[in-house]
């Protein structure tokens, strides 16, 4: 009833037939979310203790005992999920408003996946020291900052400045929900192919914030070898058009040594991850190894569509709901913020990266085929297994507080 005193409901407005009729608009008339008291205000004796006078005590023991206040707000089960508009999933630089729908919907997936609150913030400004003193100034009332839509490389430096400033995780969904749940669906194509990580050569299309990430956290884990891609070809030390972060990649990425485009690189490669939007031609995707894996996770159009890369892999995965094995990052970011949240880490490291990676890809360890390398999302086992992972990596890694 409050919503609607605040945001009525009309039919009568100057809405356009799109507005009316798209059952799209329907849903996110008024917002897709909103907040609800976990204690009953009936009376007067209510309203004493859930504010004045009660809350003084609360509120004076927290001053007391800064620790305190984990137990007695909601700070320890609430994220807040920031970005700046400037790099919205398949809409690009489209400004913070127009990027809240995704910021809500991130939100409930939050909630309806991991049980965890979540709040949307969009921010208004694009400078990197901005937005870091304006997180950095929030913090005290979150858990944990998923940040979520912010453009490479702004997003790198922006994540780790924001981690040595603050005590609660930073993570960036874009970068690391797609690496963890990319190594998951490896690991078991891997397995289902008889054969180890380390057997593997990959190519990674893109050297974006998801490129980058999935490169790094498939090194941790130990494949073979792995080059990254970007619009003028593979990421190596030879070149001299290199941004910091590319000149790192180069450093820790392409043992072979391999130089040219995409299309050189894929020959005899084991691993194809597509993370760009880019189309790869059919004559390409032919020269791979046996038994290839593609990953192609370009929404809504994949870089080598399914029907051409069934011709040539024995996995294929995608971004895309309507065909199996999707990645999705819906499977790991709720059960690693519940993780972290329930033994009140103070980051999320590698570790609890890839601990999240092996306890999602169990899930379905027994029950492998070629078009179930992954959970689905609405695998009620997957959160539990993945949070249970992350809080026992934390607590390994020194970096649990309870």
């Amino acid at each position: 009833m409050s919503a609607e005193i605040v945001n009525p409901r009309s039919d009568s407005d100057d809405r356009t037939d799109e507005e009316l009729f798209d059952p799209a608009f329907a849903l996110h008339r008024g917002g897709k979310m909103a907040v609800q008291a976990t204690v009953p205000v009936r009376d007067r004796d209510d309203l004493s203790l859930a504010y004045t006078p009660g809350v003084a005590k609360v509120c004076s023991a927290i001053a007391e005992q800064p620790e305190l206040v984990h137990d007695y707000t909601w700070k320890s089960q609430v994220v807040a999920v920031v970005t700046d508009g400037s790099a919205v999933l398949g809409l690009g630089d489209i400004g913070p408003e127009a990027s809240l729908p995704v910021m809500e919907g991130k939100a409930i997936l939050f909630k309806q996946f991991g049980g965890v609150d979540a709040v949307p913030i969009a921010l208004d400004c694009r400078d990197v020291d901005e937005i870091i003193d304006t997180v950095a100034r929030l913090a005290p009332s979150f858990g944990g900052v998923n940040l979520e839509d912010i453009s490479a490389p702004r997003c790198f430096e922006i994540e780790r400045r924001l981690q040595e400033r603050v005590d609660i995780p930073i993570f960036h969904d874009d970068q690391h929900g797609t690496a963890v749940v990319t190594l998951a669906a490896l690991r078991n194509a891997a397995k289902l192919t008889e054969r180890s990580l380390g057997q593997l050569r990959a190519v990674i299309s893109g050297a974006g914030a998801a490129g980058v990430a999935i490169a790094k956290i498939l090194i941790e884990a130990g494949i073979g070898d792995v080059a990254v891609c970007d619009r003028k070809g593979v990421v190596s030390a030879d070149r001299s058009d290199l941004t910091d972060v590319k000149r790192e990649v180069a450093g820790f990425t392409n043992k072979a040594g391999l130089s040219g485009s995409l299309e050189q690189a894929l020959d005899g490669a084991d691993v194809f991850i597509g993370v760009s939007g880019g189309t790869v031609a059919e004559s390409a995707v032919a020269t791979m190894a046996k038994d290839a894996m593609i990953f192609a996770m370009a929404n809504p159009n994949p870089e080598i569509h399914p029907d051409v890369a069934h011709k040539y892999a024995a996995v294929v995965a995608t971004g895309r709901s309507d065909f199996p094995n999707q990645i999705n990052n819906v499977l790991a970011f709720p059960g690693i913020f519940a993780g972290a949240l329930q033994v009140r880490a103070s980051r999320i490291t590698e570790g609890m990266k890839l601990a999240a990676a092996e306890a999602l890809a169990a899930v379905v360890a027994d029950e492998l085929k070629a078009d179930c390398v992954i959970p689905s999302p609405f695998d009620e086992r997957v959160a539990p297994a993945v949070s249970a992972a992350v809080a026992a990596a934390a607590r390994a890694e020194g970096v649990a507080r309870r």
